[in-house]
């Protein structure tokens, strides 16, 4: 098989499963921490440093709303079972800046917890672990693009980044901000990233000192969460409150 379309099957085999395979990093994580705690026992309960990582991923998680609350329905999802979907070409908002800006936000979202640990040399080597998974991924879903859409995507695709944003190629966005859409949809990345922050504080102690603790700080960020986390996977489930026409 040429490479390019080995590529793009595993790709797709990579997309399918992109909600559940980058969770294989936490045992990682949790060796490095169990492994190198002299190193890392101080930067997990250090509340100040764990704010600035918690701000990175949240600024992981603004990425994706802004994006996600200017698509329209069919696109930017999260379809994992049936493989591509895309039935509009986006090319306003993020996507005017970056071609993968889900993909963008995703890394942030990581980076704030790679950094978190507090080893520079885990952090790199994350990071390099998700770009080799997403950059196969990014090509699979470019094929899908450039068959369904031709010269469109290429058009855009030629002066758009793939990765890294060119902010003064910003076009604004054709539909208005649904804050809905994005409560909708980013409620389940929201809790995943608070859950993940405390769980490693109670791991740091655990580690060290043998007792099951965690940081005032870290117990309030995941209770907050949590309660949002209920109340919006409720209204999802049960009502139509943030169901939105189009979107």
């Amino acid at each position: 098989m040429p490479l390019r379309e080995e590529l793009e099957s595993s790709g797709n085999w990579l997309f399918i499963r992109r909600s559940w395979l980058p969770v294989l990093l936490y045992p990682f994580a949790i060796a490095v921490m169990y492994f190198y705690n002299d190193r890392t026992f101080s930067k997990v309960t250090d509340e100040s440093y764990g704010a600035i990582c918690l701000l990175v991923s949240f600024l992981g998680l603004l990425v994706r709303a802004l994006t996600v609350g200017y698509t329209p329905k069919g696109t930017s999802g999260r379809n994992t079972t049936s493989g591509q979907i895309a039935e509009t070409l986006n090319q306003t908002g993020m996507y005017s800046m970056v071609r993968h800006p889900l993909y963008l936000g995703n890394y942030l979202m990581w980076l704030g917890l790679f950094l978190f640990v507090g080893l520079w040399w885990f952090a790199v080597i994350c990071s390099l672990l998700y770009w080799l998974y997403y950059e196969r991924i990014m090509i699979a879903e470019e094929e899908f693009l450039r068959r369904k859409y031709g010269s469109s995507y290429e058009t855009w695709a030629a002066h758009t980044p793939a990765f890294l944003p060119r902010f003064s190629s910003f076009r604004a966005p054709n539909l208005t901000f649904s804050m809905r859409n994005v409560l909708k949809r980013e409620y389940n990345g929201v809790f995943a990233v608070a859950i993940s922050f405390a769980v490693m504080n109670a791991l740091a102690y655990y580690f060290v000192t043998g007792e099951v603790k965690i940081d005032n700080f870290w117990a309030a960020v995941f209770i907050v969460c949590f309660l949002a986390f209920i109340i919006l996977r409720t209204l999802k489930k049960t009502t139509r409150v943030l169901e939105v026409e189009g979107r």
